[in-house]
C-alpha cells in the first residue's frame, strides 16, 4: 500500500469507488479516505480528531495492522534504510538517515502543497465576479448561510471560507451503527458487506473516552466537495443531493445529536440550488495538483 492507495489524486485525492477504502489483503477499511487538498488547513486531522498534525497524523497508517502493516518505529526505518534511494533522498534533504519523525515532516511538506481555492465562488464572493456563478448556486449559498445554517460548522468569513470549524460534532451520521444495519460496498476482490454495528465506530469517544463525544466527528471542508464522493466518515452517503437530503430531514437517528441539527423543511428547488452552490466550490488547479501528483516523484523501487 501507499498513500495514494486510498487517497487517489485522480479522485479528488480520495477515493470514490467505495464507501471505504481497501485495506491489506483486499479488506475494507472502517472509514471514508478523507481527501487531502486543503489538508494543510486542517487541525487535528483524522475523523476522529486523534491526530493533532500533519507531521503526526502519518504515524496511523504506516503501523497499522489493516493498513500498510509496518508494526513498529523500528521495523518501518529499517525498511527505509533497505532501499537505496530513500537512504539518499533523507540524507541530501535533512543531511541525516531516516526516521519516523523525518517521514512526517517530508509527508507533512508535500500535503502542504495540495492547496486549492480560486473556485467559481472564491471569483464571486472574494473576487468581485458577478457573473462566475449562476443564480441557482447565489441562491443555494442564501440558503447555505441563512435557512439551511450550514454556516454554523462550515464557516464563511468576509474575506476568507475554509468551510469547516475543525471541530467534532454528532450529525447523525452513525445511524447505521446503532441500526446494526450493514452497507454493502464495491471492493477489489468484487464486493464486501461493512458491518458498521460490528465495527462498533463511536467517533471521538474512542479518543477521549468522554461520552459526550460518542459519535462526533470532525467537519470536513466543503472545498472540492463535488469531487470527493462518496460522503460522511463511513462513506455511506453517495451523492451531494442525498447528503443534503440527510440533513433535511434532521440527521440521522442516534443519541446524543448535535443541537443545531434538526430538520429544514428545504423544498426540491432549494435542494438543488444548495447542490449547485457546493458544486461551485471546485478549486481551479485541482486536475495540475493531481497530474503533478501522478508524474514528479521518481520511482522508487520496492
Amino acid at each position: 500500500m501507499s498513500c495514494a492507495t486510498c487517497h487517489k489524486p485522480e479522485q479528488g485525492f480520495t477515493d470514490n469507488e467505495r464507501a471505504t477504502p481497501d485495506g491489506r489483503n483486499g479488506r475494507p477499511l472502517r472509514r471514508n479516505a478523507p481527501t487531502l487538498l486543503n489538508v494543510g488547513l486542517a487541525a487535528p486531522l483524522m475523523h476522529d480528531g486523534a491526530a493533532p498534525s500533519l507531521e503526526t497524523q502519518v504515524l496511523t497508517p504506516l503501523l497499522d495492522s489493516n493498513e500498510m502493516a509496518n508494526g513498529t518505529f523500528e521495523a518501518f526505518e529499517q525498511r527505509l534504510a533497505s532501499v537505496p534511494e530513500y537512504v539518499r533522498a533523507f540524507r541530501d534533504v535533512f543531511g541525516e538517515e531516516a526516521s519516523m519523525a523525518r517521514v512526517g515532516a517530508a509527508l507533512a511538506a508535500y500535503q502542504r502543497t495540495l492547496a486549492s481555492a480560486n473556485a467559481p465562488f472564491d471569483r464571486w464572493r472574494f473576487g468581485g465576479e458577478g457573473d462566475v456563478l449562476g443564480d441557482d448556486a447565489k441562491r443555494g449559498f442564501v440558503l447555505f448561510s441563512g435557512k439551511a445554517g450550514c454556516t454554523g460548522c462550515h464557516l464563511v468569513g468576509e474575506t476568507s471560507a475554509l468551510f469547516t470549524d475543525n471541530a467534532m460534532h454528532n450529525t447523525g451520521a452513525a445511524a447505521g451503527i446503532t441500526a446494526g444495519g450493514g452497507v454493502q460496498v464495491a471492493s477489489r476482490s468484487g464486493s464486501a458487506t461493512i458491518d458498521f454495528a460490528a465495527a462498533g465506530d463511536r467517533g471521538r469517544h474512542e479518543v477521549t473516552q468522554n461520552p459526550a463525544d460518542l459519535y462526533r466527528f470532525r467537519t470536513p471542508t466543503l472545498r472540492n466537495v463535488a469531487l470527493t464522493a462518496p460522503y460522511m466518515h463511513n462513506g455511506a452517503i453517495a451523492t451531494l443531493g442525498d447528503v443534503v437530503r440527510f440533513y433535511n430531514a434532521g440527521g440521522g437517528a442516534v443519541g446524543n445529536l448535535d443541537p443545531a441539527i434538526k430538520p429544514l423543511g428545504l423544498d426540491d428547488r432549494e435542494i438543488a440550488d444548495l447542490v449547485a452552490f457546493l458544486e461551485s466550490l471546485t478549486g481551479d488547479n485541482v486536475q495540475p495538483l493531481a497530474a503533478e501528483a501522478k508524474t514528479a516523484a521518481p520511482r522508487i523501487s520496492p
